[in-house]
Order: C-alpha cells, then sequence, then structure tokens
C-alpha cells in the first residue's frame, strides 16, 4: 500500500503546529512506517508548503528550502516528483529561475516537453524557449 500525504499534514509535521495535529501526524508516520507503508508527497504540495512556510509562518526562503531538504532526506517520505533532485541545487533559494519555476521545468523536461515562456531566467535551463514580448 501507499499513500500521498497532502500540504496540511506536511506543514503540520514541519511546524509542530497546531500541536496536536502535529502529534497525530507524527504518530500516523511512524504507524505507517511500521506497517511498510511507502508515503509521498507530491511536487504540488511540495509547492504549497514552500509558499505556506514563508507567508503563513514568516520562514524565510532559503530557511523553507533547508526544511523541506532535511524532511526529505530524514523523514522516509519520498517525493514522487523532481522535488528533490532541485532541492539539491546548489543555493535554490537565490536561483534565478526560483524553486517552483525550476519544478515545473523538471516536470516538463521528464515529460519530454519543450517548456514555453514569458520568464528570461528560465532561459538558462535546457530545453526553455523564451518568447519576446512585441514591442
Amino acid at each position: 500500500m501507499n499513500i500521498g500525504f497532502d500540504t496540511s499534514v506536511v506543514l503540520r509535521l514541519l511546524t509542530g503546529e497546531p500541536e496536536g495535529q502535529a502529534r497525530v501526524a507524527l504518530a500516523e508516520v511512524h504507524a505507517l512506517s511500521r506497517r511498510g507503508v511507502r508515503m509521498f508527497v507530491s511536487d504540488l504540495v511540495v509547492s504549497e508548503v514552500y509558499f505556506a512556510l514563508q507567508h503563513h509562518y514568516g520562514v524565510p526562503k532559503a530557511e523553507a528550502l533547508s526544511l523541506l531538504a532535511r524532511f526529505f532526506d530524514e523523514s522516509g517520505i519520498k517525493a514522487l516528483g523532481a522535488a528533490v533532485a532541485v532541492l539539491a541545487t546548489p543555493h535554490p533559494a537565490k536561483g534565478s529561475p526560483g524553486f517552483v519555476d525550476r519544478l515545473i521545468h523538471a516536470e516538463y523536461v521528464h515529460s519530454s516537453l519543450e517548456v514555453v515562456t514569458f520568464e528570461k531566467a528560465a532561459g538558462r535551463l535546457p530545453g526553455v524557449r523564451v518568447l519576446a514580448e512585441l514591442r
């Protein structure tokens, strides 16, 4: 059996808030792990957690990315998509394009799709075509 956690569960595991829900989430992870259940998080959830940590919890970008990287390293929970690989890039908080844009790029490249964008910074990534703005 495999399960996927949503944003609310991952946030409780990372922040410990609210405390009652965080304890329930942690107990669930331990129980599932003991039963050999494989646990996953989608890249969409990773993106939501990244933004929620910043917006609702006041966590700086670099710290949010570090928390997410440690979460995947230490929790036994796996990312379904490219989040772990993107988190492993040097200085993902300072990069341009940013973290979520890199997740989008990784998904499209994995699916053998060309990325089409107006974001000039994305042009630094392979397989990206930047559209020129009309003047």
